[in-house]
């Protein structure tokens, strides 16, 4: 098992676009392959990064999610979402595994 951590830095005044974009993917992820954990705001502290953590099998797995979403009409949608809101500045993946 691995987890996929996106980090990233938003712009603080278009919050309410991340937001949106975040909401937008849980039926995406899973239906492409992926199980997501979470996504996370900031609240305290830096107000400009934010967190997503998707479990995936192996990093096969993973890669044939990425092709799944790369193929599905509202990832394209929820992706032009953010390119127009301008919401995401910075997006950063590793991949970690659990102790």
């Amino acid at each position: 098992m691995i987890t996929c951590c996106i980090d990233y830095t938003i712009d603080p005044h278009r919050l309410d676009a991340f937001e949106e974009y975040a909401r937008r993917w849980p039926p995406i992820i899973e239906r492409c392959g992926g199980r997501l954990i979470g996504y996370f705001l900031p609240k305290e502290g830096a107000n400009n990064k934010a967190l997503a953590l998707i479990e995936f099998e192996s990093l096969a797995a993973y890669e044939e999610y990425r092709s799944a979403l790369a193929e599905d009409p509202d990832a394209k949608a929820n992706l032009d979402h953010a390119r127009s809101t301008e919401c995401i500045l910075v997006e950063a993946r590793s991949f970690l595994r659990r102790a």
